[in-house]
């Protein structure tokens, strides 16, 4: 025991070091699971060996509740409600994946098998078998890949539904395929016969598979539906998933000795049984989701560091060939099966083309099932998974990319639009005619802001009330009439408009065709916040704001008086870095008026820093100033010059 501790906790070490690795290579743009991959392989016993053989197989635990987890992620992916309007063609695709990648991927693992190591010497029905868990495994998808990639771009549409469907269905399909030819395999290579008492336990192992995970599912509801704190519900999710390993193999156990039965139950396909039933027969789906993203991270990275710390780096060098074989013949199963599906389902010819590159993603089911099948198979299960992992790994790296263009060239992308370059002048667009808009106006009027008002429908207002004030009607919402405003170049955009449905078009049409840096929305109905929160607009709700600011008055009365502009002569700013001398130095360097102060920067849009002297300045922050208005007027002239 006291020598499991000490391997658990250098585990832990290596696993946090993983952690940063990972967060390295998206600097990168390369997958966050490769950084943990690498790490492993440094770490493990064919490198650095700070990860041990008797280590791996002490941590073995690891791996299956990593598994589990990874099993009730797949399973709750899959919502039956958000993909019925194309469920047809999903059905269609799905069936000519599985078809063509299963076929091409056997019989391309069967002609190469002379070349692989392990497989020399084997009797055809052992090459076949490790050939059907090839094709099976490369079946799977990766919806985590997707679905990041789907909210990076925002794409919207029937070929993203579409990809998405396919990719999540995907994992019930291979867990499901898994769990027969697992077993088939087995038989194959141990020479039993596929007679009618194999057929009968094979179905008997899938109705006590799909069985147990009702009864876990059952498990999960109710550790949901406790008062308990998130992190004890996360605990106890992971220990159920981990009782599920270490009950499939005492009832292997038992049936073996008492009944002579090989009973071998499939712990994935029971854990994605579970995690299907409490996402589409509960009224836990979100709170489950929420559950399994928030612990997502450290058991990916546990799992895919211990992952790497397996693979046999002298198989790898001499298997690359094949595994880059095996790539391109997934890839030719990919295109024939979508296009084929595509086609029958009477899809557009052009989706049909590009379909093909939003399913070669590969992650987490995948890795599972190739860890699965290493365990299950131990004489040559280390050599598979080596050779397995690898094409993952390129599957990995090349499928994003691959998902961005098609979203991109059939259309349905809907990224934010380049921020525009700063022109000397803070202009301002304010949606919505009322009294509170045009007091908001003067406001900004007094602190040398360029505003126009706007309004979607003319009103009868005093003309006193506008006076001296650019107002607008907009006849037509549209990119075109925006454009014809020269809302380009707005620095800050205000909606008030009394109908949300409104402000969320003119905050989704200024996001993705002009890219205003600082937009702002009085929220009517509080249905609309998530939406407005997607596009990273600045959300103000009347119901809260009184409150909230009586808090901040009670809790820090001077920056509160600071921040409205109730000081005299005292005001806060933000301002853009445009002065390329400035660029890497940092703020002790800099010859600020005595009465100013830095208090936060920006970065890249969303990255705040809490500074001190030794922060660097770079090109596009946006720095936060506190001081007196004449020398925040000469701080911004000189951060602003260009």
């Amino acid at each position: 025991m006291p020598e499991l501790i000490v391997i658990i906790l250098s585990f832990a070490l290596i696993a946090l070091a993983a952690g940063q690795v990972g967060k390295l290579f998206t600097r990168i743009r390369l997958p966050l699971i490769s950084g943990f991959l690498l790490t492993g392989i440094l770490a493990g016993p064919y490198s650095l060996g700070l990860i041990s053989h008797e280590a791996l197989e002490g941590l073995r635990f690891v791996d299956d509740i990593a598994l589990a987890f990874i099993a009730f992620t797949a399973g709750s992916e899959l919502f039956l409600k958000e993909f019925q309007e194309r469920l047809k063609t999903i059905a269609w695709v799905t069936f000519g994946l599985v078809v063509s990648t299963l076929t091409l991927g056997t019989f391309s693992m069967l002609l190469l098998s002379q070349n692989v190591a392990f497989m020399q010497g084997m009797e055809f029905r052992s090459s076949l078998a490790v050939a059907l868990l090839v094709g099976t495994i490369l079946v799977a998808r990766s919806p985590s890949a997707a679905i990041a990639i789907i909210n990076e771009v925002r794409a919207k549409g029937p070929f993203t539904m579409t990809a998405l469907g396919v990719t999540v269905i995907m994992d019930i399909v291979v867990i499901s395929l898994f769990a027969i030819n697992l077993p088939l395999a087995s038989a194959l290579i141990t020479g039993l016969g596929l007679n009618f008492s194999f057929i009968l336990l094979l179905v008997l192992q899938l109705a006590l598979s799909f069985g147990l995970g009702y009864v876990l599912a059952k498990i999960l509801i109710f550790i949901m539906s406790s008062h308990g704190r998130n992190l004890i519900k996360i605990l106890l999710i992971l220990f159920s998933g981990y009782l599920v390993f270490i009950l499939v193999e005492y009832l292997h156990e038992v049936s073996l000795h008492a009944f002579h039965l090989d009973l071998r139950l499939e712990p994935l396909l029971i854990c994605m049984v579970a995690g299907f039933w409490v996402t589409n027969r509960s009224r836990y789906r979100m709170d489950f989701t929420q559950i399994l993203h928030d612990s997502g991270l450290p058991v990916y990275i546990a799992f895919f560091t211990l992952t790497g710390a397996s693979l046999e780096l002298d198989v790898l060098a001499r298997t690359w060939p094949i595994a880059l074989a095996l790539f391109f013949t997934r890839l030719l199963g990919i295109f024939i099966g979508s296009f084929g599906g595509g086609v029958i389902a009477g899809e557009p010819m052009r989706h049909n083309w590009l379909r093909w590159m939003s399913f070669v993603t590969q992650a987490g089911v995948g890795l599972g099932l190739a860890t699965e099948a290493s365990v299950a198979f131990p004489e040559w299960g280390a050599a598979f998974a080596t050779l397995i992992i690898s094409v993952i790994v390129l599957n990995e790296i090349i499928g994003p990319i691959f998902f961005k263009w098609s979203i991109n060239l059939v259309g349905e992308a809907h990224p934010k639009a380049p921020a525009p370059a700063f022109d000397g002048i803070r202009d301002a667009f304010i949606f919505g005619l009322e009294r509170q808009s045009i007091f908001l106006a003067r406001q900004l009027q007094a602190r040398q802001w360029q505003v126009k008002l706007i309004a979607l429908e003319e009103k009868q207002v005093d003309l006193g009330e506008t006076e001296n004030l650019d107002l607008s009607y907009l006849v037509n919402l549209n990119r075109e009439s925006l454009s014809q405003l020269d809302i380009r170049s707005a620095d800050a955009i205000v909606c008030m408009e009394p109908d949300d449905e409104r402000n969320y078009q003119i905050c989704r049409l200024v996001y993705e065709n002009f890219g205003t840096p600082t937009v702002v929305v009085r929220l009517n109905d509080r249905s609309y916040f998530e939406r407005f929160h997607d596009l990273g607009v600045q959300i103000v709700d009347p119901s809260m704001a009184t409150v909230q600011l009586l808090e901040e008055f009670v809790r820090s009365p001077s920056t509160t008086s600071l921040l409205l502009g109730m000081t005299e002569n005292q005001d806060i700013v933000e301002i853009e870095i445009r002065d390329p001398l400035l660029h890497g130095t940092a703020l002790r360097d800099l010859r600020l008026p005595l009465d100013t102060l830095i208090l936060s920067i920006r970065r890249k849009g969303q990255k705040v820093l809490i500074t001190h002297g030794y922060t660097k300045l770079e090109l596009g922050d946006r720095v936060t100033l506190v001081g007196s208005v004449a020398s925040l007027d000469a701080v911004s002239l000189r951060f602003g010059r260009e």
